[in-house]
């Protein structure tokens, strides 16, 4: 604990600093990095019980997985995107699109939620998508255009105010101007150098020219890393057009990470990617193409100025490809150790929709990968959507958490029990 308090006292002093250079930090945050209370005592609960739990059980009867698979509800959470599972085991950390974040715990460790109420609810989230944790247990959430950091979340959740601070202040993350309601959902992820990797999706269906030296000198449209007490940012991937889902590969600590494809184009064309990076400053195809090797109408008639690196795996056109993780414990058979496991959300700009599964990618010692469902059945006979995977989480025991922003809730998907 004397420890955990030096730490928490040392990012005090690093907050206090950036909020005396930001004068829009609010009022909240600027209390809680300094230990102080806000006044602010109810949570939201949600009910994990009744009919809406019922439908969603329901629902899941025709979810098919492979032999030996089974899949149940973990949890009610409304709106719930990407999820960072606390390194104790305690609690999960679900984030969303809106201004929630939720704690879903298991108190009687029954492999089902007891307990989902929202995470600090005396702070103002904007777009609270991104969660991580590092693996000595600071919680990092990624917003629209700022990145929070709670030491000792799974710690202080239970109380309102949580201590909290800046890591990039309100809009630092990207310039102030280039905010969008479109391409804003961030994610986050502890790399294995120890500094903290931030996508940053930007906002047009093909960004136009004018805009391309701003990108390429903030990161929009790319992945950002810095350390984790926010020194040192740098532009560590190019190219992308908007990705929300990334890892690093648990063997040879290289980044894969999925990125959602141009629009208009046709039912058919352009593919998902899945994305494989070896080495720092690689640039993955946009603006000039829209998706694996297929160019954009809007710059197919100039030369590519870059060198690109394709996709290691070319998914669904249209699936919308999100949140992966790479599997590595020892529950599933070990042929699922070290695979990827992904969710697709399903198709919007598409005639048929495809997608609303859980794919799982196996990568070869060559790294050569292939893609197949794992879990599919969200989308019913009539084309209708009766769930949209987000993110796939591993919890302690081995077992999966996948989230869902329609129907709001966490699947948990084990094997042999």
């Amino acid at each position: 604990m004397k420890a955990l308090l030096t730490s928490i006292a040392t990012l005090a002093l690093i907050a206090g600093t950036a909020s005396a250079q930001t004068a829009d930090v609010p009022d909240n945050l600027e209390k809680l990095s300094k230990f102080q209370t806000t006044g602010v005592t109810n949570f939201t609960f949600i009910d994990q019980t009744g009919p809406y739990a019922d439908g969603i059980k329901k629902n899941l009867e025709r979810i098919k997985l492979p032999a030996g698979f089974k899949i149940e509800l973990y949890a009610v959470v409304p709106d719930a995107r990407h999820m960072a599972v606390g390194p104790q085991g305690i609690v999960t950390f679900v984030g969303t699109r809106k201004d929630k974040v939720w704690s879903v715990t298991d108190r009687n460790k029954d492999r089902v939620a007891d307990e989902v109420k929202d995470f600090a609810p005396s702070l103002q989230f904007t777009i609270p998508n991104g969660p991580c944790f590092s693996k000595d247990g600071f919680l990092y959430i990624a917003e629209q255009n700022r990145v929070l950091l709670f030491p000792a979340a799974e710690f202080f959740y239970e109380s309102p105010d949580v201590a909290a601070f800046n890591l990039i202040a309100q809009g630092d993350l990207i310039p102030a101007d280039e905010e969008s309601f479109n391409h804003t959902a961030r994610v986050c992820k502890i790399g294995p150098d120890g500094k903290i990797y931030i996508s940053l999706g930007q906002p047009f269906n093909v960004a136009p020219a004018d805009r391309l030296e701003k990108y390429r000198q903030t990161g929009i449209g790319g992945m950002i890393r810095l350390n984790t007490d926010g020194t040192g940012r740098e532009v560590f991937t190019y190219g992308i057009r908007n990705s929300v889902g990334h890892d690093f590969h648990p063997v040879t600590g290289e980044l894969w990470f999925t990125d959602n494809q141009v629009d208009g184009m046709g039912d058919d064309i352009p593919p998902g990617e899945l994305n494989h990076q070896t080495a720092m400053g690689q640039h993955f195809g946009h603006p000039w193409y829209g998706g694996g090797d297929v160019r954009t109408n809007e710059y197919k008639d100039e030369e590519v100025p870059v060198e690109v690196v394709m996709p290691a795996v070319e998914m669904d056109a249209h699936a919308a490809d999100l949140g992966m993780s790479f599997y590595t414990d020892s529950m599933f058979p070990a042929k699922y150790k070290n695979a990827i496991f992904s969710a697709q959300h399903g198709s919007w700009n598409r005639t048929t929709p495809v997608g609303a599964r859980v794919m799982v990618t196996f990568i070869a010692e060559d790294g050569t990968a292939t893609s197949e469902p794992f879990a599919e059945g969200w989308i019913d006979e009539n084309g209708e959507y009766l769930g949209r995977p987000v993110d796939a989480a591993q919890l302690r025991d081995g077992s999966i958490l996948v989230s869902d922003d329609l129907a709001g809730a966490l699947y948990r998907i084990s094997y042999g029990e």
